[in-house]
């Protein structure tokens, strides 16, 4: 049997724009995509601190060097710029995959830029 655990987590980010006039998505800055162990278009459950909106979309790399986060086309109605927020991935993982695994949790600062623990 396998089973979904989290394996990622953008912990505390804050929403920088919405744009409620495109397809629908989460875009953020490829260097916390990577320090995330995200991918450009994967799934993701993006949770609002301040209204406790949770939806699924998938991920888009903005610019590089860009510490925005922008929720899009849908996911926009779900928070306003300013707004706290998590963003979760999962894995399947057999037994043993599950027993080992150490999700990955990535604390930003005021500015979206990952904090050193």
């Amino acid at each position: 049997m396998l089973r979904s655990l989290l394996r990622s987590k953008i912990h505390g980010a804050t929403v920088t724009e919405t744009n409620l006039h495109y397809g629908g998505s989460i875009t953020l800055g490829p260097e916390l995509i990577a320090a995330a162990d995200l991918l450009a278009g994967e799934r993701v459950d993006v949770v609002n601190l301040n209204t406790g909106a949770r939806i699924t979309t998938y991920v888009i790399a903005g610019e590089q060097g860009s510490t925005g986060i922008c929720l899009n086309g849908p996911a926009a109605r779900t928070a306003q710029p300013g707004d706290k927020i998590h963003v979760l991935a999962y894995g399947l993982c057999d037994a043993a995959e599950a027993a080992g695994l150490e999700p990955t949790i990535v604390r930003v600062d005021d500015y979206n830029r990952p904090r050193e623990e």
